[in-house]
């Protein structure tokens, strides 16, 4: 605290005492001009006055100030009273004295001019200092606004790297559901080229019955031919045909089914082809969230050389980090659990 403040607090000090005093406005306006000008060396004026008791007019501390001039006038001219001296003496004594007044109170101002130049030099090293103090106080501000704007930018980037995050935990699961749904319309594939499978070797089975029944009919015809070689020509003529015409049929019912199964095949393999596909970009989606990862550990790096104020953010960054490892483990127990189906060979009959 420098001197003019210290004087001005004190004097504001002394004034309240003084209300307590000297509740008569003239007579508080006049203790202010003596505690002014006799204690602090302060000359009053009125403007000074009433900016310091504002109480009453405007013309209550003028009138009051006129009346500590006059009484002050009054009181530095000195009067010697003695009857047995002459009037010339008197004046010549009392001349003497107010000039001796004078010279004292002349010496006086001179001491309190000393007292001034030394309270105004320190007022003015208190100001250079305040100076220093408000440059530094504002560099501090820009330094701190340069940090604030830091960490601004910051939020901004990890926020826009959680958006990132999020939107690729989105496409993993979008990918893993549709993986989930090609490997249901694969197991229904599988599932019904089991059923065709299983009518082939059904239909196989009745085309072979009836073509050993076929047989066993043409064999007792040629035992019975053996006693009507004519009438049973004719009828193995006829048994032959159908027995053509049951082959011709179960060669056509087993060229359907091969078809079938051909077709069957090719879905299936197109099935796996989309399931490497989704693999693919499953890999390249987790090639890009370790990218991201990469770059948010550089942030925090760059993040973590800041001025303390960033405290704060690097327990955020540490969060978030952990909520990171956490993705990244789902990620790794997700491509764990993705992987390509075993390619099943398909059975042949031997038929």
């Amino acid at each position: 605290m420098n001197a003019s403040e210290f004087n001005e607090k004190q004097l504001l000090a002394d004034i309240d005492q003084l209300r307590g005093q000297f509740p008569q406005t003239q007579d508080l306006y006049r203790e202010v001009c003596v505690l002014l000008f006799f204690r602090y060396g302060v000359t009053p004026t009125t403007n000074k006055l009433y900016q310091l008791v504002r109480k009453g007019s405007m013309s209550a501390p003028a009138e009051a100030l006129g009346r500590f001039w006059e009484d002050l006038r009054d009181k530095s001219r000195v009067r010697i009273e003695h009857p047995d001296l002459p009037e010339s003496l008197k004046t010549a004594a009392g001349e003497l004295v107010a000039q001796l007044w004078s010279s004292a109170q002349a010496a006086a101002q001179e001491g309190l001019a000393v007292l001034r130049g030394d309270a105004q030099a320190q007022v003015a090293e208190a100001r250079q200092l305040q100076a220093a103090a408000e440059a530094d106080r504002e560099t501090m501000r820009v330094s701190h606004a340069l940090v604030s704007q830091t960490l601004d930018q910051a939020h901004t980037r990890i926020g826009e790297l959680e958006q990132a995050v999020a939107a690729r935990e989105a496409t993993i699961a979008a990918m893993e559901s549709q993986l989930q749904v090609a490997r249901g319309e694969n197991a229904a594939l599988l599932q019904k080229l089991e059923e065709a499978r299983r009518d082939f070797s059904t239909e196989l089975e009745k085309l072979r019955a009836a073509a050993s029944l076929a047989e066993e009919r043409c064999r007792a015809s040629e035992a019975r031919a053996l006693l009507e070689i004519d009438r049973e020509r004719m009828a193995a003529a006829k048994l032959q045909k159908e027995l053509d015409a049951s082959r011709k049929a179960g060669e056509q019912q087993a060229e359907r089914h091969r078809v079938d199964v051909s077709m069957l095949n090719q879905q299936l393999g197109d099935f796996r082809q989309r399931v490497g596909e989704l693999e693919g970009n499953l890999k390249e989606v987790t090639t890009n969230r370790d990218l991201a990862s990469d770059e948010l550990k550089t942030v925090r790096a760059l993040l973590n050389d800041k001025h303390a104020y960033a405290a704060r953010m690097e327990n955020d960054a540490i969060e978030l980090r952990a909520q990171l490892d956490q993705a990244q483990r789902k990620m790794e127990e997700l491509a764990k659990a993705v992987k390509p189906p075993r390619q099943r060979k398909p059975k042949t009959d031997a038929a």
